[in-house]
């Protein structure tokens, strides 16, 4: 058993490709030289070019599933990406907390894939301020944070709404002014996370990770700043490691 890496738990898909999901999340722990632990919520059929089915996991055996490991491992950040529901993330989030109160948890709000699955509707305003009190950082882009409100709200109101309860980082790969460039939004301060490049290859599951790589800085002590700033940098050597959508890990 390691005992000179944190453990770390991706808590996601399983994307046969590799390019995203589960899979992806641990490449990037290894990089980051944190102990990846991972729990599937669903199985998927697609490649990097085309999603074709998806079948969810049963919410009880997932549960199970992270009781077992927190019961074995000292686990000291979490990322959360794909899940069905809303009730479905709040019984995940509420387990770990209650496990380890300690655990920081990163949410990678995936709410709509690029082929127009619908991941996630939000149901409750009520149970998303619960579940977001529970949560140290969630990573939009700009399409995904629309869905954390009404239709009427902009950017510029859900962030100010949901930064009372926890951090946001708002990825630039979709902003219409500043590309490539993220904003850390959190209750007391702001952040301009300007890229280093924008002459990038698009690549299938960057977003999945930029969010595991800032879960294992996170789990390093790094603080929130510098766990994105440090995730950027990594993503961006992946955005650029190949010219086609799927691309190699490396430090």
């Amino acid at each position: 058993m390691p005992t000179n890496r944190p453990f770390v738990l991706s808590i996601a898909g399983f994307d046969p490709s590799a390019g995203a999901g589960v899979l992806a999340d641990i490449k990037t722990f290894e990089q980051h030289q944190v102990y990846g632990l991972a729990v599937c919520t669903a199985n998927t059929i697609q490649t990097e070019n085309e999603f074709v089915n998806i079948q969810w996991t049963a919410l009880e055996f997932v549960l199970q599933s992270i009781e077992t490991l927190f019961g074995s491992y000292n686990i000291k950040a979490v990322k959360i990406g794909i899940v069905p529901s809303l009730p479905y993330l709040k019984e995940i989030v509420f387990l770990i907390k209650k496990l380890s109160p300690k655990t920081k948890i990163v949410w990678d709000t995936v709410l709509k894939s690029t082929t127009e699955f619908d991941f996630l509707n939000i149901e409750n305003q009520n149970d998303l301020v619960a579940i977001l009190k529970e949560i140290e950082l969630i990573t939009p882009n700009y399409n995904e944070i629309l869905k954390l409100d009404t239709k009427e709200a902009t950017i510029e109101i859900i962030t100010e709404k949901i930064s009372k309860h926890c951090a946001i980082l708002l990825k630039g790969g979709h902003n219409p002014n500043e590309i490539g460039t993220d904003f850390l939004h959190s209750q007391q301060h702001f952040f301009r996370l300007s890229p280093n490049t924008t002459h990038i290859y698009e690549k299938h599951g960057s977003g999945c990770v930029l969010s595991a790589a800032i879960t294992a800085n996170i789990a390093l002590e790094q603080e929130l700043l510098r766990a994105c700033k440090n995730a950027k940098a990594y993503t961006e050597n992946f955005l650029l490691s190949t010219p086609k959508l799927l691309g190699n890990h490396y430090v």
